[in-house]
């Protein structure tokens, strides 16, 4: 080495030794951004699970992904709205929870709430965008299960928010079949197949095995109904 030289490799060697010794970088911010969602959305899957809807409040405040699903697939409302947590769903509805999301079951928030005359999750879901037209894994819409367990008020929820009344489904049955075939035949019913009927059921349309509406009631022995079908049919 030549002499004049060495005083600068020396300071190439001491700058070389500094660097080797240096803290490594901080993490950036969008990927501390990142960790701290997926903290917080774990954090909201938990308080969905355990119906701590203050926890799920802050997690939800910390940026948790609200249509965020289990490792089932179910989608966090979704869960909210089986366990007919009320609050919860309407908090996760609120973060912008897709009340359409279906969970492997092909259930929706809207689905089941109508189906199981969740009344109060029910208009929230049609006042943030529910398809109403959307159907069930039996390929029927949330007014036919309502009809079957005699709902009369989430019937009249769902007739006013524009379900179609006359859909048939996988089993060949619309809601007004369903009313009849899987009712009792008691008061719940008689006032079910009256609002179907008010809201534009079609009695003549046949179920799958091309039995009419009123031979189901007549069938069943469900008197009230046969009279309620009648009336029905002379006005029209």
């Amino acid at each position: 080495m030549r002499p004049w030289l060495a005083p600068a490799a020396l300071g190439s060697a001491l700058l070389l030794g500094a660097c080797s010794n240096t803290e490594p970088p901080p993490p950036t911010e969008s990927g501390q951004h990142t960790v701290d969602t997926e903290d917080q959305t774990a954090a909201l899957q938990a308080a969905v699970d355990s119906g701590n809807l203050a926890a799920a409040q802050a997690a939800i405040a910390g940026g948790a992904d609200a249509n965020a699903r289990y490792a089932d697939r179910m989608p966090l409302l979704v869960r909210a709205v089986k366990n007919e947590d009320t609050s919860l769903a309407a908090a996760l509805i609120e973060a912008g929870a897709d009340v359409n999301a279906k969970d492997p079951i092909e259930d929706s928030a809207f689905l089941y709430a109508g189906a199981e005359g969740l009344d109060n999750i029910l208009e929230l879901t049609i006042a943030h965008g529910a398809d109403v037209a959307s159907t069930n894994r039996y390929g029927g819409t949330a007014l036919i299960p309502a009809s079957e367990h005699g709902y009369t008020e989430t019937i009249k929820i769902l007739l006013a928010a524009g379900v179609p009344v006359n859909h048939v489904n996988d089993l060949g049955w619309t809601a007004l079949h369903e009313a009849i075939v899987l009712g009792d035949g008691g008061p719940k019913q008689v006032e079910s197949v009256r609002l179907l009927l008010d809201g534009g059921a079609d009695p003549g349309i046949p179920d799958g095995n091309g039995v009419l509406p009123r031979e189901l009631a007549d069938l069943q022995g469900y008197t009230e109904i046969v009279n309620v079908l009648d009336e029905h049919l002379a006005e029209h």
